[in-house]
């Protein structure tokens, strides 16, 4: 992989939103893809902001903090946005709670969060790669989803995250890694070595596994956590983590580390 992104398509633009830090080499490398092209690619992320607001209130606190009829944004679509006044709002589904995303000019970043406290919105740590998990990554976690940088990094082959329903095409024309793709596809079966998944630990288990612990199943070590957190939903430490295709089944009873019993919850998307 080189990177897990979100592309959102303007009428004059599409706009790459990529995991931190990532923008200034994504976008020499997409500059360097350019031919004959009539495209510019520009870096705006010293210059751009984002917020996401999350939990059954959040369309009211965007829609306050915006400007933008909270109706309209409730009702936007898995990846619809809408752009007004300087404020672009999109939906996401990072988490189960209705979460959006407000990319906004730096500027005014500080009325806009002034803002979104008024009308009731609680800011929260964020989490994210090296920093504990916060609420939001916690969510995450409780909804199987992967982040770069965490839960895959240049080294994981995509489909091994879960992602050919959310993120890959199998109709489009050449693309960096498809030759990978296509050999497991079709010469394998879809098959990959080893599986992302989400382990529920048993109720009695209160110590949160720090990445890099180590899975075993019957005995046998058969992967690792990558994130994990006390999820907020349902009271229980949740985790992600790679484990071995024959393992990586629901409801298959593993350890997390010396001797935390987990049950395998879903595959990871």
């Amino acid at each position: 992989m080189i990177t897990d992104l979100r592309l959102l398509r303007d009428p004059d633009c599409v706009i790459a939103g990529v995991p931190e830090g990532l923008a200034s080499t994504l976008a020499a490398r997409f500059d360097g893809l350019i031919f004959a092209e009539k495209v510019q690619v520009v870096d705006e992320s010293a210059v751009t902001r984002e917020a996401v607001v999350f939990g059954g209130q959040a369309a009211a606190a965007v829609g306050a903090a915006t400007g933008i009829s909270a109706s309209d944004i409730a009702g936007l679509p898995i990846l619809g946005h809408v752009t007004e006044g300087g404020f672009r709002v999109i939906r996401t589904d990072d988490v189960a709670l209705p979460n959006f995303a407000i990319q906004m000019p730096a500027v005014t970043w500080g009325p806009a969060t002034a803002a979104l406290s008024a009308a009731g919105a609680v800011e929260v740590p964020g989490g994210g790669p090296g920093a504990p998990a916060g609420l939001f990554d916690a969510l995450r976690i409780e909804a199987a989803r992967p982040l770069f940088g965490v839960d895959m990094t240049t080294d994981t082959i995509p489909l091994e995250a879960g992602l050919l329903e959310r993120a890959i095409s199998t109709t489009k024309g050449c693309y960096v890694g498809q030759e990978v793709i296509v050999r497991i596809l079709h010469r394998g079966g879809g098959r990959v070595a080893k599986r992302l998944v989400q382990f529920l630990a048993d109720a009695a288990v209160t110590d949160v596994p720090p990445a890099g612990t180590p899975v075993y199943d019957q005995g046998r070590d058969v992967g690792v956590v990558t994130s994990a957190a006390r999820g907020p939903s349902i009271g229980r430490v949740v985790a992600l983590g790679y484990v071995h295709r024959d393992s990586a089944v629901e409801e298959r009873e593993v350890t997390l580390g010396s001797g935390a019993p987990a049950t395998v919850a879903a595959l990871a998307s």
